[in-house]
């Protein structure tokens, strides 16, 4: 793939791939750090792509083990308390999503690019490197926990 094939052909996925990393990442700044280094790491392996049909399920990929990567490197460092990174936008404050920081990272994954990365079920399958049933079934599962939290949160709440 040519340097401007590649780079004409980011454009297009930016806002997607923003939306997968801010669900998994949960702050603007590490979104868009964590969408850079995709799109660097994705240059760098561009010859490695098989099927240019499947760019963005393979550069979606590159993301998702991006935000891992800062994930891990996150629960490695010792807390410190600091002052919010942003002012807290009505966004934020749904509890839509704290329910889905709460869900285990495979079901996280499965919610973030079909509702958030707006992926089709085959192309979620490729992605994360699994069969189109688990992918199905992971996102019922999902999908009941996210009603579960979202129900017991309203009952608590007045």
């Amino acid at each position: 793939m040519k340097d401007a094939d590649y780079f004409s052909r980011i454009e297009p996925l930016k806002e997607q791939l923003y939306r997968v990393a801010y669900l998994y990442l949960g702050s603007e700044s590490a979104a868009v750090d964590a969408v850079d280094e995709a799109v660097y790491r994705g240059y760098l392996k561009r010859r490695s792509l098989r099927r240019e049909a499947y760019f963005s399920t393979w550069l979606t990929r590159i993301l998702i083990n991006v935000c891992l990567d800062e994930l891990r490197r996150r629960q490695r460092e010792t807390p410190v308390e600091t002052l919010p990174e942003r002012a807290e936008t009505p966004y934020d404050a749904l509890p839509l999503l704290e329910a889905l920081e709460r869900l285990p990272e495979d079901l996280r994954s499965v919610i973030a690019l079909r509702y958030f990365g707006g992926f089709t079920l085959a192309e979620t399958a490729q992605a994360l490197g699994l069969p189109e049933g688990t992918v199905s079934s992971r996102q019922r599962r999902a999908l009941q926990l996210l009603k579960l939290h979202l129900t017991d949160d309203e009952e608590v709440s007045p």
